[in-house]
């Protein structure tokens, strides 16, 4: 179920910003799919293993229905999307989305049985893939790129907490509960106050 939470965020982001580009029906599934499965494919294919979409389709059919239902809405409400807050949705839907995808990245790593902080490291790249691959296909810079504020860096702390608390065997939901929260909650942080490192001396932009 987390997993599926994860895919249908993640696929909304990819529509949100097909509907910002006023993409046809097939524009929306193309980027809710990519944007929902691309860093568990990147996941697997690194671990050696079946991709997760490949020996069951199931998840690529969820993209496609979120992917569908949001162009009806743009299509039968245009600026209905733009109404809920446009680029604020995208940007706090890919938030959940990364948060999600860390600790689901991370736990199939570790039950793979790779060392611990390259489970984490999968569980960045898991949350971080996905919507890469989403901006570059939408010609957009990616959105891990726009400044210095928190995006792997949450990603990795959200992994980093599952993979801590995994290891000393702590309940499996408090496990989930507390790596969302702290991939969320960092990400949300920079969102809303600006947390962020310091910028290089002489950097024109603040990444």
């Amino acid at each position: 179920m987390l997993e599926a939470a994860g895919i249908a965020v993640f696929a909304l982001t990819g529509a949100l910003v097909a509907a910002r580009k006023g993409m046809d029906p097939f524009g929306f599934i193309l980027l809710a799919t990519v944007t929902g499965v691309g860093g568990g494919t990147l996941r697997d294919l690194l671990l050696g293993r079946g991709v997760f979409w490949v020996l069951a389709p199931w998840d690529v059919m969820l993209c496609s229905a979120v992917a569908l239902l949001a162009w009806a809405i743009a299509y039968c409400r245009p600026g209905m999307i733009e109404g809920w807050g446009g680029a604020k949705l995208l940007i706090w839907a890919d938030a959940a989305g990364m948060a999600l995808f860390a600790v689901i990245g991370t736990q199939k790593a570790l039950a793979a049985g790779v060392p611990i902080l390259s489970a984490i490291a999968f569980g960045a790249v898991t949350a971080s893939f996905g919507g890469i691959l989403r901006d570059i296909l939408a010609g957009d810079r990616p959105m891990v790129l726009w400044s210095r504020d928190f995006y792997v860096t949450a990603a990795t702390a959200g992994a980093g907490v599952t993979a801590l608390l995994s290891h000393f065997d702590v309940n499996a939901t408090l496990v989930m509960i507390a790596g969302i929260a702290a991939g969320f909650g960092l990400r949300a942080g920079s969102i809303l106050w600006g947390w962020s490192f310091p910028s290089l001396p002489g950097g024109v932009d603040k990444g």
